[in-house]
């Protein structure tokens, strides 16, 4: 009788837990397709914003990201074998996709304002020769490069569908959150509101962004070799860790498995981190 109440409730604990493992497995699949779906769309629409169209592109790119998330993990554990440095490149590679993304669009952005200069002074040319600001608008798309011109085409897109100009410069302004463009596009504004010359506006306009744009580039001269020795010092040590992790891994391990290893390699980081965005600030100079 014993042996059969035994029995019973194996049994009983082995369906429990059946249970309790076909819940947590349906538990996780939902979750991981929600995270799916909200990765994929929230990249796709990333991309839209940037005019990259393609079939599928948030899906590919969650499948990259979770090859990533694996193979990196692998690598370092092979490599260093270090569950800290394990753990360490599997959260990064979660924010890969974005940082990748975030990168892109500050491109995006800084391509825009090297262009508009020459943009200004088209529009300038096509208002002289007697065209009317929107077939001026007009020309600009038909010739300028991407991005300038599917920027402005969709501001000629708005105005088409009854948009007024100033208010599709407003949302271009919030598209584009760039100084440049929302001074230019401030001075659109006001000189068709009080009735200015608006060809004289953009002329002055595109000779204060060209030369805008000359200083920047002196700026970003004189100060790249600043950016690139608080680069290559914040670099060293990570390279100098994996070199002698590779040589002694036994005298590095101390570093990264014993409390005290933990603690100096905390206050290491924060140092680095500081010192990074320190070197950063002084090389960072608003033109």
């Amino acid at each position: 009788m014993s042996e059969l109440l035994l029995y019973l409730c194996a049994g009983l604990i082995a369906i429990a837990v059946f249970a309790l493992a076909m819940l947590l497995t349906d538990k996780i699949g939902n979750n991981l397709a929600f995270y799916r779906s909200q990765f994929s769309r929230s990249a796709e629409l990333d991309m839209a914003d940037m005019f990259i169209f393609s079939s599928g592109s948030g899906r590919k790119m969650f499948i990259l990201n979770a090859m990533l998330m694996v193979l990196v993990p692998l690598f370092l554990h092979v490599v260093f074998q270090i569950t800290l440095v394990t753990v360490a490149g599997a959260v990064l590679m979660l924010f890969v996709p974005k940082l990748v993304l975030n990168q892109m669009s500050k491109s995006r952005l800084k391509k825009f304002e090297e262009q508009l200069p020459d943009a200004f002074m088209l529009l300038s040319s096509s208002l002289q020769s007697g065209a009317s600001l929107n077939m001026a608008l007009e020309n600009v798309v038909q010739q300028s490069p991407a991005p300038l011109n599917q920027e402005f085409g969709l501001l000629i897109k708005n105005i088409r569908l009854g948009v007024t100009l100033e208010d599709g410069l407003l949302k271009l302004e919030k598209r584009l959150p760039l100084p440049s463009f929302i001074m230019a596009s401030s001075a659109i504004r006001i000189s068709r509101e009080v009735g200015g010359n608006l060809v004289e506006t953009i002329n002055t306009m595109a000779a204060m962004l060209r030369r805008k744009r000359i200083m920047e580039g002196k700026i970003d001269s004189l100060t790249a070799q600043g950016k690139a020795q608080g680069t290559f010092m914040a670099m060293l040590p990570i390279f100098l860790a994996g070199i002698l992790s590779a040589i002694e891994p036994e005298a590095m391990s101390q570093l990264y498995t014993t409390r005290n290893g933990l603690l100096v390699l905390t206050v290491m980081i924060i140092m680095e981190v500081l010192g990074f965005v320190f070197i950063r600030k002084i090389t960072r100079i608003d033109a």
